[in-house]
């Protein structure tokens, strides 16, 4: 058991980010290490710029872990368009660290849910489009063998982003997409394997 907790101690005290109120790192600002349900909760009014010293994260537009998703990794993200261009949302709400435990990485994605139909498998590889490799369907269930992934509604890494951690997503409502359409998918990389371990999209 000790072991355990240490790792799980070890894993918190990896992971650091801080919220401002104000874009371009101003104003009030709180840092988290662990999971927060309600950022209103810790005093902030509302999200204006983020810096990620370690993560991976995902970010929620409403509490309690809910409603539409955005993954930081360690980076400066000065205003809200620099975490989503979906143009719905500019909420954030509640972040949880994100926990990468292989640096190998394989997901496959079923046109049908309960893992059916046409699939397109993908190898330690991000693909910014799937029409590129000759998959066009829709993604209605999701099997991540190793690794975790981001997945994105659109060709070019853009629209609504659904994290992915290891494990079966049976339907298109277990990774919180309204419908079953994802285009591109990169793999998320933690530091510890990648020095880098960042990702910064093309403006």
């Amino acid at each position: 058991m000790a072991s355990d907790h240490q790792a799980s101690k070890q894993q918190a005290a990896g992971s650091k980010i801080v919220i401002f109120e104000q874009e371009n790192f101003q104003g009030r600002c709180h840092e988290l290490n662990a999971t927060c349900h309600n950022l209103k909760e810790a005093g902030l009014e509302k999200v204006g710029s983020i810096l990620v010293y370690s993560g991976p994260w995902v970010g929620y537009e409403q509490p309690n872990c809910k409603g539409e998703q955005f993954v930081f990794e360690k980076g400066e993200y000065p205003r809200w368009d620099a975490w989503t261009n979906s143009r719905r949302s500019d909420c954030v709400w509640a972040f949880r660290p994100v926990k990468v435990d292989s640096q190998d990485h394989k997901i496959v994605l079923y046109e049908n849910p309960s893992f059916t139909g046409k699939k397109i498998e993908i190898i330690d590889d991000d693909v910014p489009s799937f029409y590129a490799h000759g998959y066009q369907e829709k993604v209605s269930s999701v099997r991540v063998q190793s690794g975790t992934w981001v997945g994105y509604q659109y060709p070019g890494y853009r629209g609504y982003q659904y994290l992915f951690e290891k494990g079966d997503y049976k339907d298109s409502a277990d990774f919180g997409a309204q419908q079953p359409q994802i285009q591109s998918v990169r793999r998320i990389r933690d530091m510890q394997w990648h020095q880098r371990g960042a990702f910064h999209p093309a403006s």
